[in-house]
């Protein structure tokens, strides 16, 4: 059971990342989820649907859904697998790779902004070694 300590930070983190999380997302052209299975393909590469299905924590069959409107976006494209011919692999298409950089871009430059016009150095300081902190707890 966590101390009172813990549920505490973690009610007010999860009260903060909530607000963030929406104030960019009006930056947003592609919906969330969609731009996680992009951004999954980028940094993975080419993935069948069921590892992406499990790398996103979600079921395979929302995931070939997600596939599927990608796929007719031409934002992803499909291939047979090398070793396993019943399987095929999805893959960032270039269309794909522009869209995302551009999506990145979007969050990115938008919070960049707001960092630099709302905090102080010593402020950017804690905020970049809290990025690396907030990393390992979404990794576990």
């Amino acid at each position: 059971m966590p101390t009172s300590e813990a549920a505490a930070i973690a009610a007010d983190l999860r009260t903060a990342m909530g607000k963030l999380l929406r104030r960019v997302k009006h930056e947003d052209r592609i919906p969330l989820g969609q731009a996680a299975v992009l951004g999954a393909l980028d940094r993975n590469g080419a993935m069948t649907t069921s590892d992406l299905a499990a790398d996103q924590r979600v079921r395979p069959q929302s995931m070939a859904r997600s596939v599927g409107l990608l796929m007719e976006q031409d934002l992803i494209t499909r291939r047979a697998h090398p070793t396993d011919g019943r399987k095929s692999l999805v893959e960032l298409s270039d269309a794909g790779r522009t869209a995302l950089e551009a999506e990145r871009g979007r969050r990115a430059g938008w919070l960049a902004q707001a960092i630099e016009a709302e905090l102080t150095h010593d402020e950017r300081e804690l905020l970049a070694h809290s990025a690396a902190l907030l990393e390992r707890l979404a990794s576990r």
